[in-house]
């Protein structure tokens, strides 16, 4: 294996590879890995959660780097696990993960930070028609404080409403910046998301996903003056009337309940019987 000190980390691609031994364990243990179970790793770096992967009980592990610079670190690890190792080189925000086989069960990652949020929405559009119900993410701890966001919080965005409908998240730990090599500036937090398989349509619904982006474009704005903006056309005080919500209210006083209920008034005054 080569040497940490003949390999520059990319500030681009966001690399702060995990190097705490402890926090691994934790993550091993979180995970519960099975015989059963098939591993999508986002991230191998220079493959020190990878090899824990690999040697875990898991049937099969993928693992995604964009990196070829991080061959030397990583080469061995198929010759050590052969017919249980599979590294995927390229973009994990363009890879096709419903072309994977076997479909992953479980995602364990060390995930870049600078793309938390597209990433998760690329795994979700994919991932559940697969079958995949588990996510066990290292993330900054911000991005997993919005995640796990109620309502009436400042945190509250799009992807936590979406994941509160389609399962849980929950933040299992904080992770100090020296479980790090190099340390990043931020907390770290492992988020655990559980999907229950109810509404796991909703993050390839272009009427979804638009309606959340624009009752949150502008915080300050109540809701209404929000999707005013996105479809001038809808009455859209009949709309909320609809699906009991108050005609003063602001994106994030909103539970999921009353979101999915807005989004199917919103569907029906757009396709009127």
């Amino acid at each position: 294996m080569a040497h940490e000190h003949s390999f520059r980390t990319k500030k681009s691609l966001g690399q702060n590879f995990l190097v705490d031994r402890n926090i691994l364990r934790c993550i091993l243990e979180q995970a519960h890995i099975l015989p059963e179970d098939n591993v999508l790793e986002i991230g191998a770096g220079q493959g020190v959660l990878t090899r824990e992967l690999a040697a875990s009980p898991c049937a099969f592990l993928f693992s995604v780097e964009i990196d070829d610079g991080l061959e030397p670190y990583l080469r061995d690890i198929q010759l050590l696990y052969p017919g249980k190792f599979a590294l995927l080189w390229g973009d994990a925000l363009v890879l096709e993960y419903a072309s994977l086989s076997p479909a992953p069960t479980k995602v364990v990652a060390n995930i870049p930070y600078n793309i938390t949020t597209p990433l998760l929405w690329r795994l979700l559009e994919q991932l559940p028609g697969m079958g995949t119900s588990y996510f066990l993410l290292m993330v900054q701890k911000e991005a997993a404080e919005r995640i796990t966001a109620s309502p009436g919080t400042k945190e509250r965005y799009p992807l936590g409403i979406t994941l509160e409908l389609m399962g849980s998240a929950s933040s299992v730990r904080e992770v100090p910046p020296t479980a790090f090599r190099p340390a990043p500036a931020v907390v770290s937090a492992l988020l655990e998301i559980r999907l229950s398989g109810t509404y796991s349509f909703l993050p390839n619904d272009n009427l979804w996903r638009d309606l959340l982006r624009s009752g949150f474009a502008q915080r300050r704005k109540k809701l209404t003056n929000n999707l005013r903006s996105f479809l001038p056309s809808i009455r859209w005080r009949e709309v909320l009337d609809t699906s009991d919500i108050h005609q003063n209210a602001r994106a994030e006083e909103l539970t999921a309940e009353q979101w999915i209920a807005l989004w199917r008034s919103l569907k029906k005054s757009l396709s009127p019987e």
